[in-house]
């Protein structure tokens, strides 16, 4: 039974920040002697700060083996409430170093390639003009739930993600903010020979080149919705590929049409010189969004980035 804990004469006393990198090295290396290497000490100077560390909460927190060491129940404990709590402090030297001129700031962005390659570019082009001295750190992540292991390990400030709710979304440690409602279109690039039609039919459409996501894909089943409503067979598909920076560029040549998102056209037109062709897939919108892990401070820079992207993807709808 792990006794009772008093904080003000024991703890606050006797626990050093030290320990406490110390005890999250041994966790991340997985034993105390990878520990000691990237530390710089030596194996029984990291042994007597986990056992120092042990003693003073009077619970083991490392079970230990010849194959490494491996967290207690008492170690995730304190593991989770550590790692928040050197987080917040990093927070604040980052603000106190960005509020003094004493260096850059830094924000650490995760998003999937759809928003990497779409509107995230926008979004950096005026960050940039804005803040010229903060410094991004950009991470493509998966796109199939909002389950983000980087966001809760503290890797990422803010991830950018598409959102579709679920019935058993588990989210209640993340705020998500929509910052608006994207749907699907079909474009060409501006030197294809629809671009410059007022009205096209599918049975032209069925006779262009198709780029599009694979079979299953939600572009890729939109359009083949759209096909089979008016009883017509599904175009020929040129290429496949989820990238949306091959679509985009493939699209300038002229020579291909393709179902993207409204968002990606409305920010790359001027770009990569896109038209929308008018013709209405099924509406099967989604929601792209700020997420964040509540009761985290977030840095100043971090703060100015978000409003930047706010700023950003307003005009879009």
């Amino acid at each position: 039974m792990p006794r009772k804990l008093d904080w003000d004469s024991l703890i606050g006393k006797r626990l050093r920040l030290r320990d406490l990198h110390v005890f999250f090295t041994v966790i991340e290396r997985g034993g105390m002697a990878k520990a000691a290497v990237h530390l710089g000490i030596s194996q029984p100077a990291v042994s007597e700060v986990i056992s120092n560390l042990e003693r003073l909460v009077g619970v083991r927190l490392l079970d230990r083996s010849q194959k490494g060491v491996e967290l207690t129940i008492y170690g995730r404990l304190l593991q989770s409430r550590g790692t928040a709590a050197f987080d917040e402090l990093r927070q604040g030297i980052k603000d106190i170093e960005f509020q003094s001129g004493q260096a850059v700031g830094q924000v650490r962005v995760g998003c999937p390639e759809s928003i990497s390659a779409s509107i995230l570019p926008a979004i950096i082009e005026n960050f940039n003009k804005q803040y010229p001295n903060i410094v991004l750190h950009i991470t493509q992540i998966g796109t199939s739930t909002l389950d983000l292991p980087g966001l809760h390990e503290r890797k990422f400030d803010v991830v950018i993600a598409r959102h579709t709710p679920q019935p058993d979304d588990q989210l209640e440690d993340l705020h998500i903010e929509i910052l608006f409602n994207d749907k699907l279109v079909l474009a060409v690039g501006n030197s294809n020979e629809l671009a410059r039609v007022k009205k096209v039919s599918l049975d032209v459409l069925a006779r262009q080149r198709w780029i599009l996501t694979p079979p299953g894909s939600l572009n890729y089943s939109s359009v083949e919705e759209i096909f089979k409503k008016h009883d017509l067979v599904m175009p020929k598909i040129w290429i496949f590929t989820h990238s949306i920076q091959i679509r985009t560029h493939m699209l300038a040549t002229g020579y291909y049409v393709t179902a993207i998102p409204y968002s990606t056209l409305r920010l790359n037109v001027e770009q990569f010189n896109l038209i929308e062709l008018p013709i209405a897939l099924p509406e099967r919108s989604w929601s792209v969004a700020l997420v964040t892990l509540k009761n985290r401070t977030l840095s100043l820079a971090a703060e100015l980035f978000m409003e930047c992207v706010r700023e950003t993807t307003k005009p879009i709808f």
